[in-house]
């Protein structure tokens, strides 16, 4: 089985975001990726930006069954439908995992504590992307 750990984040919520992913199979790292994704960009907003991602360059390894690790409770429980998504642009980008997610035959979204060996990489993935755009941490 595939295993995503993704993360999204942004300098000042909203600020400028960027996104990491990891993508693995049995612990072993197959791809790593990080992206800048605006300037403008709200925490939850970059989540589920990551996700559409590691979604994406999962399925460049399988088609059937990828468990997907992340750090946002909000955006977990809004996955599996315990949480409504009213902010417009998080609706678009939850249709738009909804729509990816059918490449697979499953899709598992499971919530990891930021203390997670691979959400922590995730997490570095994305600092790194920032500074490397001049956005360093205040």
């Amino acid at each position: 089985m595939i295993y995503t750990n993704s993360d999204g984040g942004a300098r000042g919520n909203p600020g400028p975001g960027a996104i990491g992913i990891v993508i693995r199979k049995d612990g072993t790292i197959l791809k790593k990726d990080s992206a800048f994704i605006g300037e403008q960009i709200t925490n939850n907003v970059a989540e589920y930006h990551a996700l559409i991602r590691a979604l994406e360059l999962a399925s460049e390894f399988t088609n059937k069954e990828v468990t997907c690790l992340i750090d946002s409770e909000l955006v977990v429980k809004q996955l599996l439908g315990e949480y409504r998504v009213n902010h417009p642009a998080m609706r678009e980008l939850f249709v738009k995992v909804q729509k990816i997610q059918d490449k697979f035959e499953k899709v598992i979204y499971l919530h990891v504590p930021r203390t997670d060996k691979f959400q922590k990489l995730a997490d570095e993935l994305v600092n790194e992307e920032l500074n490397r755009r001049g956005y360093k941490k205040k």
